[in-house]
């Protein structure tokens, strides 16, 4: 799990940067938690797991997190003086978890995940690739999943290809949970239910749902739980049974029930320009470590005031 990255910048030593951090150096052979305990907190477990929590300690200049990370001698180890020393200040992602290998982060509405190949626009990958690059951390991001533009929440980000590899080639098996919130049209019906189609894409990349399997479409499947109604919408909760575009926005069209502020598929208004949906949580299994990781996303309090509204 540990990394030289013999690629990395020189520059990341420079004096300014020094002043960071403290370093130590591997002379044996032995796991991150051992070293940490023996040579930097005096043998305190709490106070080395803190630091790890807090990715505060750097190996070889990568954040590792892992308590049993094995050490060779020769390696680098480095505690930072403060917290999160290279944080991403950004109205648009909020970075909620970071290893050497992946990335966890929350998105506001507004922002598209990927921009097209010669496109300028900006986008969280690329505001990613800057953090990264200002981190002078020999990687950049890979897309995993995408969330459209005016949805906000959790989505995963790889560090590496093949992480980005076993996530695409394995997500049915690797994502454990997904859950959405959203404002809908109307008073739900029933409290549950799951629609099930087949959805493709026309010539002008509209999502269209079919209830029958076509030749160009792809099963999608959607649990659906009411939470809260009102005269004029309802709130209502999505698990994911498979990831497909747009999804839950054409699901909720098709049970004409839109999602607020979703004119593209069916909605009639728009209370505060934005899509009402929201991806709440987010769970996985550590596509290298196996850990098994969950993270919740509070859900946009214009959601709640909007039930109260109308």
């Amino acid at each position: 799990m540990s990394r030289n990255n013999k690629q990395a910048s020189q520059d990341y030593y420079n004096r300014k940067q020094a002043n960071h951090y403290t370093d130590y150096h591997v002379r044996q052979p032995q796991e991150l938690m051992d070293f940490l305990m023996a040579v930097v907190t005096s043998g305190n477990r709490t106070r080395a797991k803190q630091l790890l929590t807090q990715r505060m300690v750097y190996v070889d200049k990568v954040i590792t997190t892992q308590y049993n990370t094995p050490l060779r001698d020769g390696q680098l180890v480095q505690i930072a003086k403060s917290g999160h020393l290279h944080t991403l200040n950004n109205p648009f992602v909020h970075i909620v978890y970071e290893d050497a290998f992946l990335i966890v982060i929350d998105k506001a509405p507004g922002i598209l995940t990927n921009a097209p190949l010669e496109g300028r626009e900006n986008n969280v990958k690329r505001i990613l690739d800057e953090y990264l690059k200002r981190g002078n951390k020999p990687v950049r991001s890979h897309t995993v999943h995408r969330l459209d533009r005016y949805t906000s929440g959790l989505m995963v980000f790889a560090k590496r290809r093949d992480v980005q590899e076993i996530f695409m080639e394995h997500w049915q098996e690797i994502v454990t949970d997904r859950r959405y919130e959203a404002v809908v049209e109307g008073r739900m019906e029933r409290d549950t239910g799951t629609v099930r189609s087949w959805l493709y894409d026309d010539k002008r990349f509209m999502t269209h749902s079919s209830p029958t399997e076509t030749e160009e479409g792809r099963l999608a499947i959607t649990h659906y739980h009411t939470l809260q109604r009102s005269d004029n919408c309802s709130l209502v909760e999505f698990k994911l049974e498979t990831g497909r575009k747009n999804q839950i926005r054409v699901h909720m069209q098709d049970l004409h029930h839109p999602v607020v502020g979703d004119l593209k598929y069916g909605a009639q208004t728009d209370p505060i320009g934005r899509v009402c949906l929201h991806a709440y949580r987010l769970a996985f299994i550590h596509p290298i470590t196996h850990e098994q990781l969950q993270f919740d996303s509070p859900v946009p309090v214009e959601f709640g005031k909007l039930m109260k509204s109308v």
